[in-house]
């Protein structure tokens, strides 16, 4: 059975990796570099929740 608050960061990143396909395909490098410093906050965050 998946983790609902696992399933729920799973969306929220996929989330995130649509909008950064979005601001690449824009050329928007500040909003790029933005998406990508949120991403690794919430990778960090699921690693120490699962560690």
């Amino acid at each position: 059975m998946v983790n609902p608050s696992a399933q729920c960061a799973e969306l929220r990143i996929d989330d995130y990796l649509d909008l950064l396909n979005l601001a690449r395909q824009l050329d928007d490098a500040r909003w790029q570099k933005e998406i990508i410093r949120k991403l690794e906050r919430l990778q960090h965050k699921h690693f120490a929740l699962n560690s």
